[in-house]
Formats: structure tokens, sequence, C-alpha cells
């Protein structure tokens, strides 16, 4: 009686559910640390991932409000991009052309100051 006893009890104690794996533990213990192992990892890796995500959400919520505060006008123009002429050099000739012939510019009397 006493083998019977020890052996319900090695069987109860196989039928377990580790909670590593969440499966019962069998005799090819050594595959299932190496399966647990690299679950862990996958894990940690997850969370890693999983925070980088959420700093880069964050960081994107800021560029967002700056970019709207930009939009709005509550920037200098200090630090920021010179703006850029969108006129071709057709239309400046064309405006230099029309103040020449109103007298407002003098191109001989410019260069020589």
């Amino acid at each position: 009686m006493v083998n019977e006893k020890e052996k319900e009890t090695n069987t109860e104690e196989k039928k377990k559910v580790t909670p590593e794996t969440g499966t019962t533990p069998t005799e090819d213990d050594g595959d299932k640390e190496k399966t647990t192992a690299v679950l862990d990892r996958a894990d940690e890796i997850n969370q890693v991932k999983t925070r980088n995500l959420e700093r880069e959400e964050k960081i994107l919520a800021r560029k967002e409000t700056l970019e709207a505060r930009k939009a709005v006008g509550g920037e200098t123009e200090a630090g920021s991009e010179p703006v850029k002429d969108t006129k071709t050099s057709e239309e400046k000739d064309k405006e230099y052309h029309d103040k020449f012939l109103k007298g407002e510019v003098n191109p001989l009397k410019d260069n020589a100051e």
C-alpha cells in the first residue's frame, strides 16, 4: 500500500500545472525550461516595445501641439526658417521695370552710392 500511495502522489505532482508555462510537467523538462526562457525573453522584449511605443505617442502628441500653436501664431520668427520669396525672376524684373518707369528707382544712381 505504501507503494500505491507514493505512485498516486507522484502522479498528482505530475498533473499539477506549472505557473511558468501553464502546462503539466513531463519527463522532458529541459525543453520546457528552454521554452519558458524564450517566452520570458519575448515578454521582456514586448514590454520594452510597449514602453517605447508609449513614449513615441507622447512625443507625437507634443509635436502635434507645437505645430498647432505655430499654425495659430503663437511663435516668434526667431529660430524659425526664413520666409522664402515666392516670386519668379520674371515677376521681380517686371516690378523693377515698373518702378523704373515711375522714377522710383534709378539703376545708375543706386549703383553709384
